[in-house]
């Protein structure tokens, strides 16, 4: 990134001296007021130009790069000392108890079986009965 930067400037610099080489002679009168007149070459205001654009820009962009080193600077600072200090415990006269480990959540209790749908029997008018096939009927009248 150096050499693009380098390579820039120096484009930049031979482009103002061809620039300046080829309008040397030529002078212009600058009116910057009513009463104050300048005689002055061609490159000169070129120069003057360039500067007033960009040595402010210049100036705002090495201040934010300082204040942001500075900001960085100081959180690895910060970062450095809080990574170094090790946290200690308070010393106490008592001997700490271990705190109880939490109990386990309970398991979750599994739902009720749905009761079985009755089947068809083979006779479409008879009821359907709670009976299971082992057993006899007449044993419904002794319940």
């Amino acid at each position: 990134m150096q050499i693009v930067r380098t390579v820039i400037w120096v484009l930049l610099l031979v482009a103002l001296v061809l620039f300046s080489v080829n309008n040397w002679a030529d002078i212009v009168t600058v009116r910057i007021w009513d009463n104050i007149v300048v005689d002055t070459k061609i490159p000169a205001i070129v120069v003057v130009s360039f500067l007033i654009g960009f040595v402010p820009m210049w100036l705002y962009y090495r201040g934010s790069k300082w204040n942001l080193n500075r900001k960085i600077a100081s959180l690895e600072s910060a970062a450095r000392t809080a990574a170094a200090t090790p946290v200690a415990a308070e010393p106490t006269d008592e001997p700490e108890e271990a705190a109880p480990a939490p109990s386990p959540a309970p398991a979750p209790m599994p739902s009720p079986a749905p009761n079985p749908a009755p089947t068809a029997s083979t006779v479409p008018n008879e009821p359907v009965s709670d009976l299971t096939p082992t057993q006899d009927r007449s044993d419904i009248s002794k319940l």
